[in-house]
């Protein structure tokens, strides 16, 4: 009976080759090295530009952020402080209303009132409407500045 082989064979696996030592002592190009250089360097260059636009960018959105956020706190104290007004009137209002003994002294008094509050509110709207045109323009001012400073860049 034939001796059994013992020892398992390893397969055979190909060898691999790290690239641009395929052939020793063959040297790239000087053309093919300053593209690459060039290459790099341009490369590093745009991206220190973008990293630059970027930054500029962040601060600008962090300006137009601050403002906004001011310009909202500031408008919505108005907005309390008309609120607070409105209803003190309301209040006063109902105070009087309850020393009113006749008809015609009802009539009265919630006419003056009513006519009070329309004037009131007139007033409120003109006083919103222009402190939102305010924060708006305060709002914006950075992005304008911004893009006026980008497009100087540009040219």
């Amino acid at each position: 009976m034939p001796e059994a082989n013992t020892q398992t064979t390893k397969p055979k696996t190909k060898t691999q080759i790290p690239p641009f030592t395929a052939f020793p002592g063959v040297e790239a190009p000087a053309a093919f090295r300053d593209i690459a250089e060039k290459s790099l360097s341009h490369a590093k260059d745009n991206y220190e530009k973008i990293k630059s636009a970027a930054e500029e960018a962040t601060g600008v959105l962090e300006d137009t952020y601050a403002s906004a956020s001011k310009g909202a706190t500031d408008y919505t104290l108005k907005v309390i402080e008309m609120t607070r007004e409105n209803a003190n009137s309301t209040f006063d209002f109902a105070v009087e209303l309850l020393g009113v003994k006749t008809f015609s002294d009802f009539v009265e008094l919630s006419s003056a009132h009513a006519r009070k509050q329309f004037e009131a509110m007139s007033e409120q709207t003109r006083e919103l409407a222009s402190l939102a045109q305010k924060v708006a323009t305060e709002a914006a001012e950075p992005l304008k500045e911004g893009i006026t400073k980008a497009t100087k860049k540009a040219a």
